[in-house]
């Protein structure tokens, strides 16, 4: 049978899961007994979200085809996970969702598809809903394409209205694997892998050339590693056994291999005692959030250290070093895609392993002196600096043009520099912004939706580190600097934030039995101060009548005691409130 192997791209929340489902059901690889919405959704954590987060790739067959469908995410922050997809098929249904048109996510995901050649097929979703402008749409998206309207295939994934048409359009348009010689030294790309406790590393692979039987010995070039095949197979879309894989198909190897840092996504399998040229890898991802992530119970280290590495080995985005802060012990700095990625790792360690985190707020990486500076602890004496840097970004949106007014007003507060405006149709735009990341990465995406009431969407690329005037704000408890929640800010918004920070500890530390002075400082100078009352006993509870001198001689007895309790007492912050502070 001849293979076709396709992924479907699109804009986070067009449809892409549920026209996935339906292609199940046509193709009959899910009974409609054993189907539910989401199937290639996997985690719960999508399920909840709504969203794909990992890639799934499954094989289905179709009028005597071999279909291999990669479902991708649709989220900025997960477009690593699109790139590896994208390089293991020769197809991609680019899919628009016929009530918000073209999206930020569309156009980044058509130009990473166009960057490896792919055959598009355009496609515009959700045809049956009421009051809908399909005709817009069309026009749209065939105006982005530079092709004709009768071109773009219209179709509803929810009541599968023209579905089977993509499917032959699939099989027409799409070109099947080269090189698919059996006579070939065989070769297949890793573009995904995943940890099984009793098979070892778990390779999802392209095969490239050549075929492997389940007998095989194998050998991963760039790990310089070998190990011996416990399974091999397809997805459909569970992990189905067979006796071999051959070139042109999408499968899974299990190496057996028991140490996930090994293996990585990129590398190239061969069979054993064989020396070939490896495949091109993939460009590794550059964390553009950084955070860190400890256990709230310090002796969970090891079972964190594990934890992460087992979610690198299926995330190779996610880049992570041990360290230690005296206030919260042994932990790691995590470097990741975006805020949402972060939020995504925490919780699979949270609900995948059971560890309990504390999480600190998200930042960026600084350049001071030309050196990449990841965290406030590592910020150097004011006078040592020559030069302090930030990275910037290419902010791109696109909206409705009422809104536009109000987005370009908000974007004034964000220190953005405006660099030209596109249009799509006449109702919608694409604003070009530049922008420090820092702005941009707590908070913007979720004003951006209720400003637009849901319908403007953001993307933003790397541009490079420009002068800025940053300083370190440290807090003070209790006169005691406590350095995690030390950050670098811009000087010109440090009282601003300095008093937010403030204000969410005095909310969040519990009441001591001495008042608590919180401070935000700058190089010895305060910019902002709360107070933590004293939490009060009434030691004159007990007494009945009498006269009133007793009562003062112990209420004076207690100033003194708090008034010794302050010059002495240290405040220990519970992992509570670091919890809460660093959520924001």
């Amino acid at each position: 049978m001849e293979i076709r192997n396709f992924v479907i791209i699109a804009h986070i929340d067009h449809g892409k899961s549920t026209l996935a489902d339906r292609f199940l059901e046509l193709t009959g690889t899910v009974s409609s007994r054993n189907m539910r919405p989401q199937y290639l959704d996997s985690m719960d954590l999508e399920r909840e979200k709504g969203i794909t987060i990992k890639m799934q790739p499954v094989r289905m067959v179709y009028k005597n085809y071999i279909l291999n469908l990669v479902d991708t995410p649709g989220h900025v922050d997960f477009s690593y996970e699109v790139s590896r997809s994208l390089a293991a098929v020769e197809g991609a249904v680019l899919l628009v969702d016929a009530s918000k048109g073209i999206q930020a996510q569309t156009l980044a995901n058509l130009d990473l598809a166009r960057k490896q050649n792919l055959t598009i097929i355009p496609v515009v979703n959700k045809i049956d809903l009421p009051q809908v402008n399909v005709d817009q749409t069309v026009q749209e998206l065939a105006g982005l394409l530079n092709i004709k309207k009768e071109e773009v295939y219209k179709i509803s994934a929810k009541n599968g209205a023209n579905v089977s048409q993509i499917l032959d359009v699939i099989i027409q348009k799409v070109p099947g694997p080269k090189n698919l010689s059996a006579k070939e030294p065989f070769r297949a790309l890793i573009f995904d892998s995943v940890y099984d406790s009793f098979k070892g590393v778990v390779a999802y692979v392209r095969v490239i050339g050549g075929e492997i039987n389940k007998t095989d010995k194998i050998k991963l070039l760039a790990a310089g590693i070998a190990g011996d095949i416990k399974e091999l197979g397809y997805f459909i879309p569970e992990f189905s056994s067979q006796a071999r894989l051959v070139a042109g198909e999408i499968g899974y190897i299990a190496t057996g291999i028991k140490e996930p840092g090994r293996i990585r996504v990129g590398d190239t399998i061969v069979l054993g005692g064989i020396n070939l040229t490896p495949l091109a890898g993939y460009k590794e991802p550059e964390p553009m959030v950084f955070a860190s992530l400890y256990p709230e119970n310090a002796e969970d280290f090891d079972l964190l250290k594990d934890a992460m590495l087992k979610l690198k080995l299926s995330d190779p985005s996610l880049v992570f070093e041990p360290e230690i802060k005296e206030s919260l012990g042994r932990g790691f700095k995590c470097g990741f895609l975006g805020t949402l990625h972060a939020e995504i790792i925490s919780e699979r360690i949270q609900r995948e392993f059971g560890i309990n985190l504390v999480i600190s707020s998200p930042s960026v990486a600084y350049k001071v002196n030309g050196k990449l500076i990841y965290s406030a602890s590592d910020w150097l004496d004011e006078s040592r600096i020559q030069n302090k840097e930030e990275p910037w970004v290419l902010l791109e949106i696109i909206s409705p043009s009422k809104y536009i007014g109000g987005i370009m007003d908000i974007l004034k507060s964000y220190r953005a520099v405006y660099v030209k405006t596109n249009y799509i149709s006449s109702e919608r735009m694409v604003l070009h912004y530049e922008v420090p990341l820092r702005e941009i990465i707590i908070n913007f995406y979720d004003k951006l939706k209720s400003l637009s009431q849901g319908y403007a969407s953001m993307n933003y690329t790397f541009l490079d580190y420009r002068p800025a005037n940053l300083v370190k704000m440290d807090i003070l408890i209790a006169g005691e600097k406590e350095s995690a929640f030390s950050k670098i800010v811009p000087e010109e918004k440090a009282f601003e934030e300095g008093k937010a920070l403030v204000f969410k500890l005095k909310e969040t530390l519990p009441p001591q039995q001495f008042s608590v002075a919180l401070q935000a400082v700058i190089g010895g100078k305060v910019v902002a101060r709360e107070t933590i009352k004293a939490r009060r006993k009434d030691v004159t509870g007990y007494l009945y009548g009498g006269d009133y001198t007793r009562k003062r001689k112990l209420l004076e007895k207690q100033k003194k005691g708090k008034k010794l309790l302050k010059a002495k007492g240290r405040v220990r912050v519970p992992a509570k409130t670091f919890l809460e502070v660093f959520r924001g």
